[in-house]
């Protein structure tokens, strides 16, 4: 795919990109590998100095920041700024505790001494989706960074300006030169990049797809890999719920980023004692929703991210609805400028539709009933994927017995799911392996080495 940036809200190309030839591709990592030597021995205390001196710079240009983002891949401006807002606070939070999370732990065996510490790997290609283009790399970066580690960026084609930006985040607040590295490559060279022997480990957000084309290089080459990919999120809403502020809460659940998250809320299952009404409060709040450019700042909606996405996304209601599914609200491109698909309520749903089994990728919702909770659990981990999971009741203790049972990387209970650097955020399943964020994520590109002292 080409490196261009093209505004999916008018569909007009705003700059296109030359990708770099295999000779600067070598050159570039040849200086990350050089920086690495002098980074890993930087004490704590400057890392910690110049990681809240990026945090300072996001939010001091949050502004012009957010404008690339929704430029570039049109969620609403608000977000875009929040979504800056929030990878200043990834940086804060590691910068106050890599150090601590990293610290000799010392464990008590039949030697005099012995202790476990934390070795930096040293490169790290991160392969980075458009969907949150500051997030994903911050909330890698920030952590690899701390840790002693170098990274290598390759975004996603389609925000290649976000990507230069970030690579500018991390010269404006003084890191050395080469720690954190934009590489402008097509997918079609991650391959190239993972096979240099300075490369150590790789990191990737983005489809089941690429997931595995990168899973299986660094198998082959024995490096380390961490995956977050698709989801298919339950929100499960049983009888003894708040509906309101369910039904509130499932509008901005799906409907973040335009539909287009991860973790957003995609099937929701609801018990059948509160089906119709659930379903009623659903979409009367869905019809609330104000869709338009997203640079204005009362836009709700943005387009979808790229054109061939859009059509996907239409497919794949067309073919569930071909199948038996009911639309309650939407489920039309809209007719302007800009790659536009209307809010979307999708009832009737059953495995045999792509609504049911596969990730939509966009602002429609699928309904299902359920007989009971047990019924409704079992309906959620019927999934190929296992990021995250939203249950809704007012019994807490029956809530925790629940969240036992959901396969899934996280269970939020009566609040929709979001990520946060003091918790680890990953899947199982085909929604990939390994965490991100937290203590845990930190550790995962990092030598974990036993010294023991006779």
């Amino acid at each position: 795919m080409a490196i261009q940036s093209i505004n999916p809200s008018t569909g007009k190309l705003v700059k296109k990109f030359e990708s770099y030839k295999n000779e600067k591709i070598n050159e570039l990592i040849l200086k990350s590998n050089t920086a690495f030597q002098k980074w890993k021995n930087v004490s704590f205390d400057e890392k910690k100095k110049l990681m809240n001196n990026a945090a300072k710079y996001l939010r001091g240009n949050k502004l012009k920041l957010g404008e690339t983002i929704t430029i570039e891949m049109g969620k609403p401006i608000k977000q875009s700024i929040s979504e800056v807002e929030k990878c200043a606070w990834v940086c804060e939070y590691y910068a106050e505790n890599a150090e601590s999370i990293l610290r000799n732990e010392i464990v008590n065996t039949d030697a005099r001494e012995s202790y476990v510490q934390f070795d930096p790997l040293g490169i790290v290609l991160a392969v980075m989706p458009w969907n949150f283009p500051f997030w994903q790399v911050f909330r890698f970066a920030a952590p690899a960074l701390m840790a002693g580690n170098v990274g290598l960026l390759k975004h996603a084609s389609n925000v290649p300006q976000c990507s230069i930006e970030i690579e500018k985040v991390f010269i404006e607040a003084g890191f050395p030169e080469n720690v954190f590295t934009n590489l402008l490559i097509e997918s079609s060279q991650v391959k190239y990049v993972l096979e240099n022997e300075k490369v150590k480990a790789a990191t990737l957000t983005g489809s089941e797809y690429a997931g595995s084309v990168v899973a299986q290089t660094c198998g082959k080459l024995l490096k380390k890999t961490v995956l977050e990919l698709g989801g298919s999120d339950p929100f499960i809403v049983l009888e003894d719920a708040n509906l309101t502020e369910a039904a509130k809460t499932a509008v901005t659940a799906r409907l973040i980023n335009n539909g287009q998250s991860c973790i957003a809320a995609k099937r929701f299952i609801v018990v059948e004692k509160v089906f119709n009404e659930f379903t009623k409060l659903f979409v009367d709040e869905m019809k609330k929703i104000k869709i338009g450019d997203p640079l204005n700042e009362e836009t709700d909606l943005g387009p979808i991210a790229r054109e061939d996405l859009l059509y996907e996304l239409e497919s794949q209601v067309k073919k569930s609805v071909d199948a038996g599914a009911e639309i309650l609200i939407g489920g039309e491109k809209i007719n302007k400028e800009g790659f536009y698909f209307e809010p979307t309520i999708i009832a009737n749903v059953d495995r045999s539709m792509p609504a049911y089994k596969e990730e939509i990728f966009g602002p429609v919702a699928t309904l299902i009933k359920a007989k009971d909770e047990n019924e409704a659990v079992q309906i959620a981990n019927d999934s190929d994927f296992g990021l995250g999971a939203s249950l809704w009741t007012n019994d807490l203790q029956k809530a925790k017995t629940l969240a036992s049972k959901i396969e899934s990387g996280s269970v939020f209970i009566n609040g929709m799911v979001k990520s946060d650097p003091r918790l680890p955020f990953g899947g199982i399943k085909k929604s990939g392996y390994g965490r991100e964020l937290s203590h845990y994520g930190i550790k995962e590109f990092v030598n974990i080495k036993t010294v023991w002292i006779k």
